[in-house]
């Protein structure tokens, strides 16, 4: 029995422990968001975070999560109460296909959080392990920036006294 926490609750899968953490969250506890695109952790279709970092699920053995957090594009946010990566996306027009997006938000979201002022170069390294075969690139890093603008925002006008 494994056990973790998902989305901000405990579960446990009785599984086999080496069974690839994204198959363990699609076919076990039915989150269908994070995609199967390549099972060798090159194309970041399967981006999920553990404890807050980013990582390939298709080649994370559900054994390693034991006792940790992870997060699917489901945890991030709701069609009610959007993340700001999500809203940016739906702004910025982001996807084509949509097949790599959930992958693609759950990167941006582990590099918004651990810098959350990044440079283009910045956002071009942190993304680079994310492949979008519709070649959405510029509209991705748009909408990252967007997201690190907006927030930069709210901090100077709060540190400033005014409403956010």
């Amino acid at each position: 029995m494994i056990e973790f926490t998902l989305n901000d609750q405990p579960v446990s899968a009785d599984v086999d422990p080496n069974t690839p953490l994204l198959w363990v969250v699609r076919d076990h506890f039915k989150l269908k968001g994070s995609k199967f695109g390549c099972g060798a952790g090159l194309c970041g279709a399967c981006t999920m975070h553990l404890d807050g970092a980013a990582i390939k699920t298709c080649i994370t053995p559900v054994a390693s999560v034991e006792g940790k957090s992870v997060t699917t594009i489901e945890g991030l946010g709701t069609p009610d109460n959007l993340h700001p990566l999500q809203a940016a996306w739906h702004e910025h027009a982001v996807p084509q296909c949509g097949y790599c997006q959930s992958g693609q938000i759950m990167a941006a979201a582990a590099l918004l959080e651990s810098n959350p002022n990044p440079s283009g170069a910045d956002i071009d390294a942190a993304m680079s392990g994310n492949i979008c075969r519709c070649g959405c690139y510029p509209r991705i890093k748009r909408a990252i920036q967007s997201v690190s603008e907006s927030a930069l925002a709210y901090d100077a006008m709060a540190t400033a006294g005014g409403q956010a």
